[in-house]
């Protein structure tokens, strides 16, 4: 809720969007925690009619394909295995059967906060192999780097890593490349700036054209952002802007970039609803793949079908809304999820359930 000065600055910020946006504009937040803050705090309905905000794929556990979802399930039924995972994942659905069904079979799936606290549970129990599982951007990838760079030096072999980390720019090129949504702008996402600074998206105004903001996460932060947008698109002079100056710098966190450029080399990596996408993957270098599971466990990419009717790859590409889809508020509601993005916390669908968005 903004109070004060803050009511003051952002009434004057949609007050010069209204002055300076003259034609349709299509803007994407990347992250979803940019969309669960749009809709709850309403933005969409302070913005003209001709500006539009389109979620994109930045939901981790959304994007995690249905294939990588029955792999990590099939590790959990090991049974020296302990599974440690971040909370949203152990809902979300595979083509058979989900983390939450394997722990009610008896399997010891374990919700954790960090991959330091996986790291504890292994030395808490010698016996048996505790698979940590990589979900996440590069927010989260140096912290689990952190995590096997620390079980070298106490020499504990019974901590793995399953890597399914995503790096953002890649992707970002992939949903341009396709030519599925027409875009003007991209609010670039707020935490994984924070690692990655500004520089890795200038490739988006010099080869594309398109506008470029990163912004936080308060209502201030993101009207700041699309102000910054709209400016650019309207001028005909698209670059990087940081309206996350607090956080954000150019050159980005240079020591997560190292521990997490020290443990991790990059590969492809599987997106839900959109594919293969070359380069978009974190994997174990080979000086680390003793804590690799997908090694340890000879783990391969799967071919998973999506849950019939179910639209989340589409709404994650910006092609649909979760209101296309049919099994919207019906058979999928966060009590009985149907797909991913109604798990998550950051999903599009979660939050348009739990924010009421009316319309498109």
């Amino acid at each position: 809720m903004m109070i004060g000065e803050e009511r003051i600055l952002a009434k004057n910020l949609i007050q010069e969007i209204f002055r300076i946006s003259s034609k349709e504009i299509n803007l994407m937040e990347f992250c979803g925690g940019h969309t669960v803050a749009i809709l709850k705090q309403g933005i969409r309905q302070l913005l003209p009619g001709h500006v539009h905000l389109l979620s994109g794929p930045g939901c981790p556990v959304c994007v995690t394909a249905t294939g990588d979802i029955d792999n990590i399930i099939q590790l959990s039924g090991y049974r020296d295995v302990i599974t440690a995972t971040f909370g949203d994942l152990i809902r979300v659905p595979g083509s058979k059967s989900s983390l939450q069904k394997s722990r009610a079979e008896g399997n010891d799936i374990r919700v954790v906060y960090s991959a330091l606290e996986a790291l504890d549970i292994a030395r808490q129990n010698p016996g048996k192999r505790v698979v940590m599982v990589g979900i996440g951007f590069e927010t989260t990838a140096p912290t689990v780097a952190a995590s096997v760079l620390q079980a070298e030096r106490e020499g504990i072999k019974n901590y793995l890593v399953h890597s399914l980390h995503k790096l953002t720019p890649p992707v970002m090129k992939a949903l341009l490349d396709s030519g599925d949504v027409k875009l003007d702008g991209i609010i670039c996402p707020g935490h994984v700036s924070t690692v990655i600074g500004a520089r890795p998206y200038e490739f988006i105004p010099q080869n594309y054209g398109i506008a470029c903001a990163i912004t936080g996460f308060e209502p201030l932060d993101i009207l700041e952002g699309i102000h910054m947008l709209v400016r650019q698109i309207e001028s005909g002079t698209p670059t990087v802007e940081i309206a996350y100056r607090r956080a954000v710098r150019p050159e980005g966190n240079l020591k997560a970039l190292d521990l997490m450029n020290k443990v991790f080399t990059v590969g492809s990596a599987w997106w839900r609803g959109i594919g293969e996408v070359p380069g978009s993957g974190l994997k174990l270098r080979e000086e680390y793949r003793a804590f690799d599971a997908a090694t340890v466990f000879q783990l391969t990419p799967q071919d998973a079908a999506e849950p019939a009717g179910c639209l989340c790859g589409e709404i994650l590409r910006a092609v649909k809304t979760p209101l296309d889809c049919p099994l919207f508020r019906k058979k999928c509601n966060p009590e009985q999820p149907v797909g991913p993005c109604m798990v998550s916390a950051e999903g599009a669908c979660s939050a348009y359930y739990l924010y009421g968005e009316s319309d498109g």
